[in-house]
């Protein structure tokens, strides 16, 4: 690539582009990715198979395959016939690129390839967190005696905003689905992690002395009404 004919002080107007063309490929990437991991879990949840599928939305088999296994790139003509023939709209078998936070985050930090988010500045006492898995570690088809458990002073509260978590308590193996809440000490065997598809992003309150989130179940009381719904 010449850029001979520039003669200004700043990046050459080709370089430029292709390096904004490189900066769109680059945050489509993990997009594109994700396409793959759906389409198959949304063959699996309807019992269908590749032939079948083939015959519905005319897409060969071996299309098919490379396509859920991330060997060929989703294109429009392909996703449509599939987002028709599995009933879902489109956004979801793409996704929606996260829109970047423009604001710095003070105090983020990643761990096993996870992102935590800090919520509070508080000194001790329950802490909050944002917390991003953006790959399956863990799926369903993983045994839960293969995932490594932990075991911690504190307690624990999550939320799920987003994707599916797989929660490993013990003898208990439970996957949590957006708007999902669950709590539990944290000295008992524990594990997180994200069956997939796709990320899983939570909320979560960690108390490290064993702190516990207080929920109000009523508001106090206004008036006379004692004893009535609402009131205390």
């Amino acid at each position: 690539m010449s850029c001979g004919w520039w003669r200004g002080a700043g990046v050459c107007p080709r370089a430029r582009r292709l390096w904004q063309i490189q900066g769109m490929e680059d945050e489509l990437t993990p997009v594109l990715e994700a396409v793959g991991p759906r389409l198959r879990a949304l063959r699996k949840e309807r019992n269908t198979t590749l032939a079948a599928l083939s015959e519905q939305t005319g897409i060969s088999v071996s299309t098919l395959s490379r396509l859920e296994s991330g060997r060929r790139r989703p294109t429009l003509e392909l996703l449509l016939p599939l987002s028709r023939v599995h009933g879902v709209p489109l956004d979801r078998l793409v996704g929606q690129p996260r829109v970047q936070d423009p604001r710095v985050q003070r105090g983020a930090f990643v761990r096993d390839g996870v992102t935590y988010v800090p919520l509070n500045r508080r000194p001790g006492g329950l802490q909050a967190y944002r917390i991003t898995n953006p790959v399956t570690t863990a799926p369903l088809t993983t045994p839960a005696d293969q995932i490594e458990q932990r075991t911690h002073e504190g307690h624990d509260w999550l939320y799920v905003l987003e994707g599916r978590l797989r929660l490993v308590l013990g003898e208990h193996d439970m996957v949590l689905e957006p708007g999902e809440v669950a709590e539990f000490d944290t000295r008992i065997p524990h594990a997180l992690a994200n069956p997939g598809p796709g990320p899983v992003e939570y909320l979560g309150l960690f108390g490290p002395q064993g702190e516990r989130a207080h929920v109000r179940v009523r508001p106090k009381q206004t008036s006379g009404n004692r004893g009535e719904p609402g009131t205390e």
